[in-house]
């Protein structure tokens, strides 16, 4: 399985996006510093999750909803907990 998943930060409220093989071990990657680009918004939640069968997947709809830059997108999936974009 991978993960396709959302993180808030506790700090700023701001989005990450990811994907992963592990959720768990990449969540305390974040928490602990180990990601450069959110290292300065720690703590993380994690606010939104999708499984996917393989990584490939995963990292297609995390590129797509990167590319999107929409935090209104972002608000919609986690509050309906789907993704509804194409």
């Amino acid at each position: 399985m991978a993960y396709l998943y959302i993180l808030q930060s506790e700090v700023n409220e701001r989005y990450y996006i990811g994907s992963t093989i592990d959720l768990d071990r990449r969540l305390k990657e974040h928490n602990e510093g180990k990601t450069t680009s959110s290292r300065l918004t720690r703590p993380f939640k994690v606010v939104f999750v999708q499984e996917y069968e393989t990584i490939q997947e995963a990292r297609n709809m995390e590129y797509r909803l990167k590319k999107k830059k929409s935090r209104l997108i972002i608000e919609k999936i986690i509050t309906t907990d789907k993704i509804t974009i194409k």
